[in-house]
């Protein structure tokens, strides 16, 4: 029997998906999984792989679609054996955030020092936003070099408990595609899955901190959650899409244990906090709405708040942490996580720490 090429597979493909409205069909896992996998291994025109990508977002996949386009990625990408019990990975949009001051860099140490060792996966900034990402921050600001030292952030990361990685190292097949995006402009699917692949796996426990943007979608991230290998998916709709939850609003969390039924809560600061802690975390929320959101102001507010412990920034760095370690369990309120997050902030420890790594990383 005759196999068909890649390219008339696609071509196949793209009469079923890019049918118009009324006349497009869902592919199946598979051929999801054989489409995107064509794409990576740049076995398809570049304009195809495009018109792909965009029409497979404009139909809206669906759940079995994303398990398939998933499993292309996580193929690619080879999960790394790290030498920790428990491991956090935050995985924030890729596209990076560009309305209010978000300090989830420097929550990362500060997660580390409660309990719970972080790393953030993210990549250089992706359309349409083009906002701050972890790696941005890095490489832009801290001038550490983007390739060529993956091996060192995963054994900073062993030596740390926190650290950053980037998807130019973890998985270089999908960073080729960046160009791709660009001109596409709008997410692609590729926006949602890349923020629910295990890089690294602890020897105990994984844990995957995501977020989702437009209702639906928090469903194939569960689902998917349920194959990930990580123990625990927490996915929730924070400020900006980010995983800071229930502070600018209440926020919708769904929760993936295993292949245990999905739980929801929700999150809202008034109702986790303290009277006295809520009202601090009000009025740093209301100062930083009016801070521009630039790199350089990111960095000098959050290293204060990791010298100091003092500012708006510590507050939003504070909430955040004790947030996510008490939905994974490490903390038993947020109360608590928080009080624990401010005297970490005040020690001066983490700002050190972090230096530290940063220092390494650019040697």
């Amino acid at each position: 029997m005759t196999e068909i090429s890649p390219e008339n597979r696609m071509q196949a493909y793209l009469q079923k998906i890019a049918a118009g409205p009324k006349l497009s069909k869902d592919l199946t896992q598979e051929e999801a999984e054989d489409a995107l996998s064509m794409i990576l291994d740049e076995k398809v025109s570049k304009v195809r792989a495009g018109v792909f990508l965009i029409a497979a977002r404009m139909k809206i996949e669906t759940v079995a679609e994303n398990i398939g386009y998933w499993r292309a990625l996580q193929k690619k990408m080879p999960c790394k054996n790290i030498v920790l019990d428990n491991l956090l990975q935050i995985a924030d949009p890729f596209d990076g955030f560009q309305r209010t001051p978000y300090f989830g860099f420097y929550a990362i140490p500060v997660l580390a020092q409660l309990g719970l060792p972080t790393y953030g996966h993210s990549a250089l900034p992706l359309p349409p936003k083009f906002g701050i990402t972890f790696e941005d921050i890095l490489i832009n600001h801290y001038q550490v070099p983007e390739s060529g030292h993956y091996e060192q952030r995963i054994k900073q990361i062993a030596e740390h408990s926190f650290g950053y990685i980037n998807t130019a190292g973890s998985i270089p097949s999908l960073e080729k595609l960046r160009s791709i995006r660009k001109e596409i402009v709008k997410r692609p699917m590729l926006a949602t899955l890349e923020k629910i692949l295990m890089p690294l796996q602890a020897r105990k426990k994984n844990f995957l901190a995501t977020t989702y943007f437009h209702r639906g979608y928090e469903i194939s991230l569960t689902e998917i959650g349920k194959l990930s290998g990580f123990n625990r998916v927490i996915v929730g709709n924070g400020m900006e899409g980010t995983t800071l939850f229930g502070i600018h609003k209440e926020a919708k969390v769904f929760i993936q244990d295993g292949n245990d039924e999905t739980k929801s809560c929700s999150l809202k600061y008034s109702e986790m906090f303290s009277e006295k802690t809520s009202q601090q975390i009000s009025e740093a929320h209301e100062a930083l709405k009016k801070i521009e959101p630039k790199i350089a102001i990111i960095t000098d507010l959050g290293e204060k708040a990791l010298k100091t412990g003092e500012g708006p920034a510590a507050i939003q760095i504070a909430s955040q942490a004790s947030c996510l370690s008490h939905l994974a369990d490490i903390v038993p309120s947020p109360q608590d996580g928080f009080n624990a997050a401010i005297k970490i902030l005040k020690s001066g420890n983490c700002y050190e720490s972090l230096m530290k790594m940063i220092s390494f990383l650019k040697t």
